[in-house]
């Protein structure tokens, strides 16, 4: 944890000390619930990624249209 981390929640915890205790349990709910929906978030971008290219043709035919597009140029590079 990084010093600014640690100031941070000290910062909040002074804050804290004047919440009730059901206010406190709300709050413990509620960054709860954050860490969940950001773990799942996480989770669901690293499969979102797969399958990302969708087509019909096989593979073959894919690469023969990739390779027959390229164009090539010929230059001179003087140094």
């Amino acid at each position: 944890m990084s010093y600014t981390d640690k100031h941070i929640i000290e910062n909040y915890s002074i804050l804290f000390e004047g919440l009730n205790s059901l206010t406190k349990i709300e709050l413990i709910e509620s960054l709860t619930k954050s860490l969940k929906r950001e773990k799942k978030a996480k989770k669901d971008h690293f499969f979102e990624s797969f399958g990302a290219f969708g087509s019909e043709k096989p593979a073959e035919e894919i690469i023969k249209e990739i390779k027959a597009s390229r164009n090539f140029s010929n230059k001179e590079i003087k140094f």
